[in-house]
């Protein structure tokens, strides 16, 4: 007998026995080596933490150059129907793009430099209508002004006549600060005009390019069913932001024409403009309605003598928003766009300190995409309750 016929079988005692261990292990209760490795590492809540700060820091710090492709993705989707319906009107996407953004650059355009006027008169005029509303207050609220009166009085309490005097001939160097203001308005207005040219030229490159980017995601996806996953979240979400931003737009237009036509039969100058104002501030929650009363108010009590009729303006005007609110716009929006209101609150506060008031007016829509994807990923359906009425 050779080595060969010897050693064979203690080699099949060898390699049943590394079968069966397994097995033994398996009915111990414990799982086979190669199951002990491979199971996913946990993710503990400082590495979450570290992950939802460092993205904070990050659309903070590269909000220059965000702002402007979230704001052209937002215009791509809200156009996106009518580029779809000239296509369907063998239409070129390029030509139906610059057609679309040219009578929206030109509505943006007339609506600025008709309403430009009576802007910039009030605006110049503004130390002049603050001085003449605080006299208006003071005469309608008498007691205000003798509180006035005695904090000031407390206020130079113990002061000698030469400090007093020495006070009254102090002035701030209003050269200085109209030059400084005067220069960051015009750096504010030259990186205002920047962001909207390139916002512009983006959103025409993605109304132009069609359904690539789509096609692009799609191709990439591994299995069928995510890519049909990923072509429905895309067009649900879409369809829902154009939704939105129509119904909202047309909300808001119309609260504009009313506000405009009541403060014109009370006798209010430049209602036009206070009309349009309004209906810009409405598309903010929350915030937006809360300045157009008071800025509504003001405007009431510069323009008329008594209490009752300076208040008509801001009453007007909160009537319409309260059945706008609760009425017109949960009829119009439906179910789709239920969100939590303590999350709208939330979302307009964070986004509005990161990136100003565009991303107030962002934060909405952003919220409507979240829920949109949370719907359609079961893993993020607490989320999506979380976000739902």
């Amino acid at each position: 007998m050779d080595a060969a016929t010897i050693t064979q079988p203690h080699a099949e005692k060898d390699g049943s026995s590394a079968a069966v261990a397994p097995l033994a292990e398996a009915a111990n209760g414990e799982p086979p080596p190669a199951e002990r490795f491979i199971a996913p590492a946990k993710v503990t809540p400082v590495q979450i933490v570290l992950m939802v700060l460092g993205t904070i820091g990050f659309l903070y710090f590269a909000r220059p150059v965000l702002l402007p492709v979230v704001l052209a993705c937002v215009a791509k989707m809200s156009l996106k129907p009518l580029i779809r319906w000239a296509s369907c009107c063998h239409i070129p996407p390029a030509l139906s793009a610059a057609v679309a953004l040219f009578f929206l650059v030109a509505a943006f355009g007339v609506g600025f430099f008709q309403l430009g006027r009576p802007a910039m008169t009030w605006m110049n005029e503004a130390p002049q209508h603050m001085t003449e509303l605080r006299v208006r207050v003071l005469k309608l609220f008498p007691r205000a002004a003798r509180f006035s009166a005695a904090a000031a009085a407390v206020n130079n309490l113990g002061a000698t006549d030469a400090e007093k005097a020495a006070a009254e001939k102090k002035s701030p160097t209003l050269e200085f600060k109209e030059s400084r203001g005067t220069s960051s308005i015009l750096n504010w207005t030259g990186t205002l005009l920047a962001g909207l040219g390139e916002t512009l030229v983006l959103a025409y490159l993605l109304l132009a390019s069609g359904d690539l980017f789509l096609q692009k995601l799609v191709h990439v996806m591994p299995t069928l069913s995510d890519k049909k996953r990923a072509v429905e979240v895309s067009r649900e979400i879409q369809q829902n932001i154009s939704n939105y931003l129509f119904s909202v737009s047309l909300i808001n237009v119309g609260l504009g024409v009313l506000v405009s036509a009541g403060l014109y039969f009370m006798g209010v100058p430049d209602a036009a403009m206070w009309g349009i104002l309004v209906a810009v501030l409405n598309f903010v929650p929350y915030f937006g309605p809360v300045a157009g009363v008071i800025l509504l108010a003001a405007v009431g009590l510069l323009t008329f003598d008594t209490l009752g009729t300076g208040l008509l303006p801001s009453a007007w005007y909160l009537v319409l928003h309260l059945l706008e609110a609760n009425l017109i716009t949960p009829v119009l929006l439906g179910r789709r766009f239920t969100l939590n209101p303590v999350v709208i609150f939330v979302s307009l506060i964070f986004w509005m300190w990161l990136w100003g008031v565009p991303g107030a007016l962002l934060s909405v829509p952003m919220l409507v995409s979240i829920k949109v994807v949370c719907d359609r990923v079961p893993a993020m359906s607490p989320v999506s309750q979380l976000l739902s009425r």
